[in-house]
C-alpha cells in the first residue's frame, strides 16, 4: 500500500497540536515497512482555486502556510488518483476539513478532501463519491464547499457508544453507490485521545468495511490524515485502520 507524504511535514509550522513535533514521526514508525512511501508535490494554483476563493488562498499566504498547505493538498490529489487502482493513504498536515471555500479554523488552511475529489471530478476520473469522516470534530468546512454540488454524499458518525458508531459507519457504507470512498480520517475519538470513544481494533474494522464496500462496487478508495493528538497511541490507530484498508 503507498503512502504519500514529505520531510516538510516533520516540522513546526505553527504552534497547534496538528503542528507538534513528532506527530507525523510516530505515524512514520508504526507503519514503516508495512507501506511503501511516495514523496507528495504541491496542489496546482488552478486546483486551489476550483475549491477556495483568491481571498482566502492570499489570506493563507499572508501568513506564510501556502506552502505547507499546498503541499498537505497535493499529497491528497495523488493519494485520490492513485486510490482509483489500489488504496492509498495521504499522510499529511495541515488537516483539512475545517477549512471552507473563504475561510478555515481548527488547525486546517486548505481543504485537501475537497481539493482532491474536486481536482478528480474535474478532469472526468469520477462521477460520483462518498466521504467518511470519522474525525471527532464534525467536518464542517468539507460541507459546506460539496454538500451542494450533488456528487458528494458525506458521512460524519456520531456517538458516544463504539457499538453503534460502527454499526453507523457500515449501514452507510453498504447504501452507498459511487465510484470513490475517500476517508477523512482524524483519530481524535479513540479512548485516549480527546473523544474517547473507539478501540484501536475499531480502526481496523473501518478500513476493512471501506474496503470491502470498494471491492463490491469496484470504485476506488484513499483516505487523507485529519485530527489525532495523543502521539503514544496515534502511529498504532494509523497502523490499524491502513492493515483493515488493504485487507489484512
Amino acid at each position: 500500500m503507498q503512502v504519500i507524504t514529505h520531510q516538510d511535514f516533520l516540522e513546526e509550522y505553527t504552534m497547534d497540536p496538528a503542528a507538534a513535533p513528532g506527530r507525523i514521526e510516530c505515524i512514520l514508525k508504526a507503519v514503516e515497512g508495512e507501506v511503501v512511501f511516495e514523496e507528495a508535490f504541491p496542489a496546482g494554483y488552478d486546483d486551489i482555486l476550483a475549491v477556495h476563493t483568491k481571498g482566502h488562498v492570499q489570506s493563507v499566504e499572508r501568513r506564510r502556510l501556502y506552502n505547507i498547505a499546498a503541499l498537505a493538498a497535493g499529497g491528497a490529489v495523488q493519494a485520490a488518483e492513485k486510490g482509483l487502482s489500489e488504496p492509498c493513504f495521504a499522510l499529511v498536515r495541515p488537516p483539512g476539513h475545517h477549512a471552507s471555500a473563504d475561510s478555515s479554523w481548527g488547525f486546517c488552511y486548505f481543504n485537501n478532501m475537497a481539493i482532491a475529489l474536486e481536482h478528480l471530478k474535474r478532469n472526468g476520473l469520477i462521477k460520483t463519491a462518498h466521504i467518511l469522516d470519522f474525525d471527532m470534530h464534525y467536518g464542517d468546512g468539507t460541507v459546506s464547499i460539496l454538500e451542494h454540488k450533488g456528487y458528494v454524499t458525506i458521512h460524519n458518525p456520531d456517538s458516544d457508544d463504539r457499538l453503534i458508531y460502527l454499526d453507523e459507519v457500515a449501514r452507510k457504507l453498504a447504501s452507498v453507490e459511487v465510484d470513490i470512498i475517500g476517508v477523512s480520517a482524524g483519530f481524535d475519538n479513540h479512548v485516549e485521545d480527546w473523544g474517547r470513544v473507539l478501540l484501536t481494533e475499531d480502526y481496523r474494522t473501518m478500513g476493512r468495511m471501506v474496503l470491502e464496500r470498494c471491492r463490491k462496487l469496484g470504485a476506488g478508495c484513499f483516505a487523507v490524515l485529519e485530527g489525532g493528538y495523543n502521539h503514544e497511541v496515534l502511529g498504532q490507530n494509523v497502523l490499524a485502520f491502513l492493515k483493515g484498508l488493504k485487507g489484512d
